[in-house]
């Protein structure tokens, strides 16, 4: 019998993926019980394009960038944090409230879901940080930071204190415009974001949230002078950001899906 006569080895096709679920500007059905509550207010939104190839190796395991018209994005973004509670208790006005930046990146899991996944967030409490980094994993850095507004200008500064790259920093400066009717399909795939994901002793661990509906101002960039994108591991941004938003803020729940959901 020849070659040709032999049946054919079977091939091994590998599964079709998951579709993502969309993104949606509505937010998700609230969580069981919430484990963490918080406020995040005055929020500036700055985002520059990325090389999904840049990002991939940056992402926990099982996930991949999440790309929008094959581009994916790097997020710096800074607000005031306000009132963090655990498991439904009020909310500490002091320790639970200090500004914060975030270095994060988009990402989707094989279930098809989507999240963020924090390069660094620099707060400027040292007790919250220490907390997030040994129950949580996140990448918390303590920092030298303040918010002060001016009319319609927001500044946001940062100079990293513990761990490295100490001195890290980021000033940005922003004047907030008209409210957004309609945000575009980018703009909603920037900040429609129910999810992080994230390592946890070996494990990537998807957390859910949910608030209202962002709040989106148009905003005109003033300032920004920031090393923060480099020191947490991706290339410097070149030229401007391609989308600056601004928004009042939201409350915010953190915590297991309702069952069915």
């Amino acid at each position: 019998m020849s070659f040709a006569d032999r049946d054919p080895v079977p091939t091994r096709v590998p599964p079709e993926p998951l579709p993502h679920e969309p993104v949606s500007p509505a937010p998700p059905p609230a969580p069981m019980r919430p484990l963490l509550t918080q406020s995040w207010l005055d929020l500036a939104f700055l985002h520059w394009a990325a090389d999904p190839a840049d990002v991939a190796p940056l992402l926990p395991e099982g996930t991949v960038p999440d790309t929008f018209d094959g581009v994916t994005y790097v997020g710096l973004v800074a607000f005031r944090m306000y009132r963090v509670g655990w498991l439904g208790l009020p909310g500490l006005p002091y320790l639970g409230t200090f500004p914060e930046t975030n270095v994060r990146l988009y990402s989707v899991d094989e279930h098809g879901r989507r999240g963020v996944v924090f390069r660094s967030l620099d707060a400027a409490r040292l007790i919250p940080v220490l907390v997030a980094r040994a129950a949580f994993r996140l990448p918390y850095m303590w920092s030298r930071m303040d918010i002060e507004r001016s009319g319609d200008t927001f500044t946001y500064t940062s100079s990293r204190r513990r761990p490295g790259p100490r001195g890290a920093r980021s000033r940005i400066a922003l004047r907030a415009g008209e409210a957004i009717g309609e945000p575009t399909p980018l703009e909603h795939f920037l900040t429609a974001r129910w999810a992080l994901h994230s390592s946890l002793f070996g494990r990537t661990v998807y957390l859910p949230n949910v608030h209202p509906r962002w709040p989106l101002h148009r905003a005109e960039l003033v300032e920004c002078d920031e090393d923060l994108v480099a020191a947490g591991g991706l290339p410097a941004p070149a030229g401007e950001p391609v989308s600056v938003l601004y928004s009042p803020g939201v409350a915010v729940r953190f915590g297991p899906q309702r069952r069915g959901a």
